[in-house]
C-alpha cells in the first residue's frame, strides 16, 4: 500500500533526477509557480478502480481537470530539459495509486473483492509538487523540492 504521506496524484514524470541539477529544479519550479498562478484550485473526483500489472489506482474524472496542471508541468520540463512540449493526450491518465504489485498474480480475485468503482471522493487540487525520488518506488524515498500553487489570480497580476 501507498504509505499515507505520499499519496498524490501523478501528472506527469519529469526525467531521471541523476540528470537535473539543484538549478534545473529551481527553474522548473519557479516557471510552473508562475503558470499556475492564474488557474484555480481544481476538484476532481476519485471513483473509478484501474487495475495495472504494477498496481492499483483511482483514475481522476474529469481528465481534462487538470489539463492546466499537466500543461504547466510539461511546460516547465520542457524549458529544462529540451523536450517538446505536449498537450495531455488519450494517453495520458492522471491518477492515484494506492497499491503496488510486488509480485505476480491473479487479477480475478482482487478485482473480484475491489470491483470497477468505488464510493467515490472528491478532491481539490491546489498544489503541485516536484518530487525526487531515489531509487525504486517501494523504497519511498522521495523527498519534495518544492510546491507550485494553482492561485486563481487574474492573468494581469
Amino acid at each position: 500500500m501507498t504509505p499515507l504521506r505520499w499519496l498524490h496524484i501523478t501528472v506527469l514524470l519529469a526525467g531521471s533526477a541523476t540528470e537535473m541539477t539543484p538549478d534545473d529544479n529551481n527553474e522548473m519550479l519557479a516557471r510552473a509557480r508562475a503558470l499556475l498562478a492564474a488557474p484555480p484550485p481544481v476538484s476532481v473526483t476519485l471513483k473509478r478502480v484501474v487495475y495495472h500489472p504494477e498496481g492499483i489506482a483511482l483514475a481522476v474524472s474529469p481528465q481534462d481537470a487538470l489539463n492546466p496542471v499537466f500543461e504547466a508541468a510539461q511546460a516547465a520540463i520542457s524549458e529544462i530539459t529540451g523536450s517538446a512540449a505536449q498537450s495531455p493526450g488519450p494517453a495520458w491518465m492522471p491518477h492515484m495509486t494506492l497499491c503496488y504489485s510486488t509480485s505476480q498474480q491473479p487479477a480475478a480475485p482482487v478485482i473480484a473483492a475491489l470491483g470497477r468503482e468505488l464510493p467515490g471522493c472528491e478532491v481539490t487540487i491546489d498544489k503541485l509538487s516536484l518530487v525526487i525520488q531515489r531509487g525504486p518506488e517501494l523504497l519511498w524515498d522521495w523527498r519534495p523540492l518544492g510546491t507550485a500553487g494553482l492561485l486563481g489570480r487574474p492573468s494581469d497580476q
